[in-house]
């Protein structure tokens, strides 16, 4: 049994939501990305990311977790707020390659062939 951070009434821990006065119990986002296309070994799965709020540093956290075809999880880890920061920069840093503008002689040769920018 907890107390809810709104109301302070009494709150057993499988509620999401104070029965008091109809707090949420837990502050989330919530985003599902879906698997790569041409990956055959990944279609029918999600990846649900799950971004927790909360006043303490265990509450605040963010859980990966791999969906299947039927619904339920497969694997699950949660990394805290520092290690969440560290797997962002690794995929900005090492993403991929900014699109180069077209040179001059291909626009040219666009609009001569009839094609507009854009």
């Amino acid at each position: 049994m907890r107390d809810c951070p709104e109301c302070g009434g009494p709150v057993e821990a499988r509620f999401h939501y104070c029965p008091w006065c109809s707090a949420p119990q837990r502050r989330k986002l919530v985003e599902f990305f879906r698997p790569h296309e041409e990956l055959e070994g990944d279609q029918g799965k999600a990846l649900r990311v799950s971004r927790y709020f909360g006043s303490s540093e265990p509450e605040r956290h963010i859980r990966f977790s791999v969906w299947n075809e039927t619904g339920s999880a497969e694997a699950a880890v949660s990394l805290d707020e520092e290690e969440a920061q560290r797997l962002a920069r690794f995929i900005l840093v090492h993403g991929p390659p900014k699109a180069s503008r077209p040179h001059l002689l291909e626009t040219v040769r666009g609009l001569a062939a009839g094609r507009g920018r854009g």
